[in-house]
């Protein structure tokens, strides 16, 4: 397998596809939820495709329908964006660094879409940013948060941060531990190039309930933190 800047630009380009379009409909006022829905599903899948992967999943059956997630996983690689919707489905929105939301007509598609803006550096904003992630949590949509809060260069977990675990408290839904092993073999963080035919493996784990831990504040929050952090890692 060799890495390959077309195959990047590839995948850049149906990035672009589907942005272009939402953005337009939007601003006529056209945009639906479904729309959205559909066009990320698309888009993963020609993604995966492109990329020529082989996803593998264990425990598919923890995920279960009609049932809403505060979805936290390891992140090593832009590919564990399309490769988690190919897998959980389209009806999910992640929670990001605002940066991406300056990028034009891809920001503008992202928030359209409903994707969550996130400034750490302020935190009256991050707390708005959760709130907006609590509304969607209660409207029956997934939300996606990687814990870490940035790519791991050595696929080995960072530090988590904390805001996650907040939401968590307040949203008070089931956490969906998610472990993603395989996509840095695709592009790693930081990469240009990347590389078709890699084996992926998606561990889906049990829920864990956040409600048991939020009688006992920080403590039962710092508990919570490492119990994610215990299970995510252990499908490393």
């Amino acid at each position: 397998m060799s890495a390959s800047v077309a195959l990047s630009l590839e995948n850049i380009y149906e990035t672009l596809a589907i942005s272009w379009p939402t953005v337009v409909d939007a601003l006529r006022g056209r945009l639906t939820k479904k729309i959205c829905d559909d066009r990320l599903e698309g888009w993963a899948r020609a993604v995966v495709e492109n990329a020529c992967l082989t996803v593998e999943v264990t425990g598919r059956e923890n995920l279960r329908p009609h049932e809403t997630y505060l979805v936290m996983s390891n992140h090593q690689s832009l590919y564990d964006i399309p490769v988690l919707f190919h897998v959980i489905g389209p009806n999910v929105r992640m929670v990001t660094k605002k940066e991406l939301f300056r990028v034009p007509v891809f920001g503008g598609a992202l928030e359209a879409a409903g994707f969550i803006s996130i400034d750490r550096s302020d935190r009256h904003r991050a707390i708005r940013s959760l709130d907006e992630a609590r509304a969607l949590l209660a409207s029956g949509t997934h939300v996606w948060i990687a814990p870490e809060g940035t790519r791991s260069l050595s696929g080995h977990l960072l530090p988590f941060k904390k805001g996650a675990f907040y939401l968590a408290f307040e949203a008070g839904l089931p956490i969906l531990p998610v472990t993603l092993c395989g996509t840095r073999d695709v592009l790693a963080a930081k990469g240009v190039l990347s590389t078709a035919g890699a084996k992926v493996r998606v561990t889906i784990h049990q829920k864990i309930d956040p409600r048991p831990y939020t009688d006992r504040g920080k403590t039962g929050r710092d508990d919570l933190m490492s119990e994610v952090r215990r299970v995510i890692e252990s499908g490393l």
